[in-house]
């Protein structure tokens, strides 16, 4: 029998993306491989980390030297409020591989290109902190992420919140695909200001896109995490088990699919 290829597609989500570890640590238990990883925003950052032959545990002792000041600093350019310069500076030191033609697993990251005005998909070759940086450039937050022949990247969420469409143009047979928008928002207050308005309304938006992506995955794993803002990076310890528990209420379907292969 010809083997299937199984692909793993990450949602964007802003601190949302600590679920990812919890649904990893559940598919590194199960022995759960993947033959091509794709992620947008939060999910590239995951997404290449696993690329990138890192562990689950790796994973959360890299997540636990996570804060703002090493993530982000104000930017001097008109263009967004704040670079995600140190983000880069800081997963030079943690990636086993920084660039795409070295990666153990086949990654693609999702980003938008302000200047001829489309979604580009981020694999291959090249240098996967950029990409990484560029997919997770929140417009108006970030400044645009310069490509090497004049590109203007920003957040890959802006089509493509979580990339199955790309998985499956890699050639994944069957794709699994983590949505952390699914579960909605319950957290309070949060449509009192303006900014809370903006940020309910986002994600909105991100919802409805990673909802029309979920239909063309097989498996769509939905951490219960609709009390976490996705600006809590504090909270990172709340992610991982909500990840996990959703994991394993599908990882019996899960396993039925890789049979298959």
């Amino acid at each position: 029998m010809e083997h299937k290829k199984i692909g793993l597609a990450l949602s964007g989500g802003g601190a949302r993306g600590f679920a990812h570890i919890g649904v990893l640590k559940v598919f590194a238990e199960y022995d759960i491989k993947f033959d091509m990883i794709a992620g947008t925003s939060a999910g590239s950052i995951i997404g290449g980390c696993l690329a990138a032959g890192m562990t689950p545990d790796e994973m959360v002792s890299m997540s636990s030297k996570v804060g703002y000041f090493n993530m982000m600093r104000p930017s001097l350019s008109p263009r967004g409020l704040l670079s995600n310069a140190p983000m880069g500076d800081f997963l030079r030191r943690e990636l086993p591989f920084t660039r795409f033609e070295h990666l153990p697993i086949p990654f693609a990251a999702v980003a938008y290109d302000l200047v001829a005005g489309r979604q580009v998909v981020l694999k291959e070759s090249g240098d996967l902190v950029t990409a990484i940086r560029a997919s997770c450039a929140v417009p108006g937050v970030f400044a645009p992420v310069k490509g090497e022949n004049g590109e203007l990247f920003v957040d890959g969420g802006v089509t493509n919140v979580m990339p199955v469409d790309v998985l499956r143009e890699m050639g994944a047979d069957i794709v699994i695909a983590v949505d952390l928008l699914a579960c909605g928002s319950d957290f309070k207050g949060v449509s009192g200001t303006a900014v809370g308005i903006m940020i309910r309304s986002a994600m909105t938006l991100l919802r409805t896109s990673a909802g029309v992506q979920g239909r063309n995955a097989d498996v769509v794993i939905v951490p219960p995490i609709a009390h976490l803002r996705p600006d809590q990076i504090g909270k990172r310890d709340e992610f991982y088990a909500p990840g996990e528990s959703s994991a394993r209420e599908r990882i019996d379907e899960i396993l039925a699919f890789i049979e298959q292969t």
